[in-house]
């Protein structure tokens, strides 16, 4: 896996990590672009607050800053960072689904195996 693309998910899953930075996202999704003073209107939280917390998410990637009138910042949602740490993920799925594919296997094919049954049913060892 490239490592900007294991850098991108770190940032996306560390910005994850805070509720108020995944209630700020959700608030985006749902409302569109916004400023900080109309998410703090949505959100129980301070205008500074939320001021911060979008600082780490535009340094994420996750929202970019787009100049509005009188001066005033909206934040609207980029989707790119969080399809690349959707990609990390399938990744990391796909190298584990193969070893836990095998062990299931192997434990199915133990299982079938003559003697398996009645070294089941009695708890019993055989070295």
């Amino acid at each position: 896996m490239p490592p900007d693309v294991e850098a991108v998910a770190e940032q996306v899953f560390t910005a994850l990590a805070d509720p108020t930075r995944r209630a700020i996202l959700a608030a985006l999704a749902a409302g569109g672009p916004a400023t900080a003073t109309d998410l703090a209107g949505r959100l129980p939280v301070t205008r500074q607050a939320i001021a911060k917390h979008l600082v780490l998410l535009a340094g994420a990637g996750l929202v970019t800053a787009e100049p509005g009138e009188r001066r005033r910042v909206r934040y609207r949602l980029h989707s790119a960072p969080m399809q690349v740490a959707q990609q990390f993920l399938a990744a990391l799925a796909r190298d584990w689904d193969s070893p836990l594919e095998a062990l299931k296997d192997h434990l199915d094919r133990s299982a079938r195996a003559p003697g398996a049954a009645q070294l089941h049913k009695t708890g019993e060892h055989h070295d």
